[in-house]
């Protein structure tokens, strides 16, 4: 198995989802190059997506500046992504409308739904809560996709932050 190859195909697979997702929103979604206000400092991947960006930016890894602290690290100047192609499985998915269910804190063994959309794209159309489920991008299903391909790669589930893979943050 490529163990790139497979990531590579599993983002491919998330872009068309995600972008199925995006194309039943018309201009709710106003995300695109430049707005960068979900790209923080301190988010982390699987060291699969970690190897991938490895592979695929090795100059700009070894050479390259990482962002400003509070900013994510691939952030150019302009606020795009040095690593738009190559970007992890996080980043593929920020800004669309997000379903999850989760346990009801208040009363255990009863799951609720919730959702959520960036403040930005919450702007124009319906609300979240009258979105159709297959409108909305369902965490959970892609992320155990993800966590399968890590587990038969490389076994443990450690995350690795975005801002070590740059060398000079390791000096």
């Amino acid at each position: 198995m490529n163990r790139t190859a497979d990531v590579e195909a599993f983002h491919a697979a998330v872009d068309a989802a995600a972008n199925r997702v995006a194309a039943a929103h018309g201009s709710r979604l106003r995300c695109g190059r430049g707005c960068s206000s979900c790209c923080v400092d301190g988010i982390t991947v699987f060291a699969v997506e970690a190897e991938r960006i490895r592979a695929g930016a090795p100059e700009l890894l070894a050479e390259g500046e990482p962002g400003p602290e509070g900013t994510c690290a691939f952030l150019d100047a302009d606020g795009a992504c040095r690593v738009y192609a190559l970007r992890p499985y996080v980043c593929r998915t920020q800004g669309l409308p997000l379903r999850w269910v989760e346990e009801d804190e208040a009363d255990p063994g009863t799951v609720v739904e919730q959702r959520d959309i960036c403040p930005l794209n919450d702007e124009t159309g319906p609300p979240l809560t009258e979105l159709p489920p297959d409108r909305c991008w369902t965490l959970g299903p892609w992320e155990e996709r993800l966590r399968a391909l890590q587990e038969a790669f490389d076994g443990p589930l450690a995350r690795v932050p975005l801002r070590s893979l740059f060398a000079r943050s390791r000096r």
